[in-house]
């Protein structure tokens, strides 16, 4: 490693990587280059160096590769990864080289996105997509760190929930005839719009009163497409006895394979068409109007909750990553388990407090203490 003044009047400073090749730059001032030469000389000992023709490659060009190799995604996510590639990403970022984008760059990206009027969930979407193709950057020897990490978000706020009563749903229900099965089903099972449109009579067991979910529909590009459902794990929900006999007739006649429910063309059941169709007119017309399909999942919660179900029952039937997760989205159902909680405290608590006063009352036991050990006065 070396600085050296050229016959230019430019210094130069240089050093060799750990696989001896040579690196140089040129500088007008000797303490810029001894600065870069010292900056290049302690990330070597750290093991932090990156090799700049590495890092010179722009974030489009990285970011199609990246995204060329997500396939473990699912196809609604990969639609709506590339959605923010092209929308907020690549229009802003395109032609900058990776070793150039900075952690307050990062931040000033989110702040403008934030101040034209995107929504939170739309800026935190845009962010994650930039965070993890850097992060790819970083393991790939191409960064010496995610500058993207650590960045302020925007909050976003949590929509009050709405759960229907038992009463609310057989109106909904009533409403949506010939269609209130569906209504139903989804208040009480808590499946998903994709899970419930993607269920097939072979997945229906009658007898032990469960519905298998194994699959889960999503509309990409105009086309249904079938999957795994979102945690990509299988489960068995829950049939209450009063659905048993109306789902019998539903499948009745039909093939294992054959689909539960279908669009009245024999289709598979979407739910664009299904709210412009039924479910929004049936809303409106029992005080719900603004209701969506996907809230008859939380009144399966709140009606499970209500009914004495415990936060890992609800995650199971609900098909949840994990019971924090559950309490997380459902907490304040959960209110009158921690009351029922304090209120056996206080029973257990009462109990032995009232031992305790029995025992004092009656006094120590002389002969089991034994005579050895009595006291005279």
């Amino acid at each position: 490693m070396s600085v050296v003044k050229r016959p230019n009047g430019k210094w130069r400073a240089r050093y060799r990587d750990a696989a001896g090749k040579e690196h140089a730059r040129h500088f007008d001032r000797k303490v810029d280059a001894d600065r870069w030469h010292a900056s290049m000389k302690t990330a070597l000992a750290r093991g932090e160096w990156v090799d700049p023709a590495l890092s010179r490659v722009t974030v489009g060009d990285w970011a199609a590769r990246w995204f060329a190799n997500q396939v473990q995604l699912k196809p609604s996510t990969r639609q709506r990864y590339g959605s923010l590639l092209r929308r907020q990403v690549l229009p802003v970022w395109e032609r900058v080289p990776l070793s150039a984008v900075t952690h307050a760059d990062v931040g000033e990206w989110v702040r403008r996105m934030t101040q034209a009027g995107l929504a939170p969930s739309t800026v935190r979407q845009a962010h994650r997509v930039f965070s993890l193709l850097l992060a790819l950057a970083v393991r790939d020897g191409r960064l010496t760190r995610n500058v993207a990490a650590g960045v302020r978000l925007p909050r976003v706020g949590r929509s009050e929930k709405v759960f229907l009563t038992h009463g609310q749903v057989a109106e909904l229900a009533g409403a949506a005839e010939p269609h209130g099965l569906i209504i139903r089903v989804l208040a009480y099972t808590g499946l998903r719009w994709g899970e419930l449109a993607a269920l097939r009579v072979r997945r229906v067991d009658l007898v032990k009163r469960r519905l298998l979910v194994a699959e889960s529909v999503t509309e990409v590009n105009g086309r249904a497409v079938f999957g795994t459902p979102k945690t990509h794990q299988r489960r068995s929900v829950p049939l209450p006895r009063f659905l048993v006999e109306p789902i019998a007739a539903q499948i009745a006649g039909r093939s294992g394979d054959e689909l539960v429910f279908t669009s009245p063309g024999g289709e598979v059941l979407r739910n664009n068409n299904f709210r412009r169709r039924v479910f929004d007119r049936a809303a409106e017309s029992v005080g719900l109007a603004g209701l969506t399909p996907h809230e008859l999942r939380h009144t399966a919660a709140s009606l499970a909750v209500a009914e004495g179900a415990n936060v890992k029952a609800v995650q199971r039937m609900l098909g949840h990553a994990s019971a924090a997760m559950t309490l997380d989205v459902y907490a304040d159902l959960f209110e009158d388990d921690l009351d029922q909680v304090a209120d056996r405290l206080d029973r257990a608590a009462g109990r032995t407090a009232a031992d305790s006063v029995r025992t004092e009352s009656v006094g120590p036991d002389l002969d089991a203490i034994g005579p050895g050990r009595r006291q005279h006065g």
